[in-house]
């Protein structure tokens, strides 16, 4: 058996971190988003929808600073929200 070589073991290991933890980021933003809409759709009050909406941002803009996202998708991602929470 030919033994594997050391750096290619330490970057499976690192990707596999990193995997999990941009999968635990996109998460946490995807349903932040989904908590905005829930709340659009049910006609929750108007103060509700400003507090989700401002965490869904906070975890949009966290997304984007720590590369999950490109800034450009973080920033469309908002726009739409915002359209749809102030419609």
């Amino acid at each position: 058996m030919e033994k594997k070589n050391k750096s290619a073991e330490k970057r499976v290991r690192q990707s596999f971190l990193r995997r999990e933890k941009n999968r635990a980021y996109k998460t946490r933003m995807k349903n932040a988003i989904k908590k905005v809409l829930a709340a659009v759709q049910t006609k929750e009050s108007s103060e509700k929808i400003e507090e989700l909406l401002k965490q869904a941002i906070a975890a949009i803009d966290k997304a984007a600073s720590k590369g999950v996202i490109h800034k450009n998708q973080a920033a469309r991602r908002k726009s739409r929200l915002m359209k749809v929470a102030k419609a």
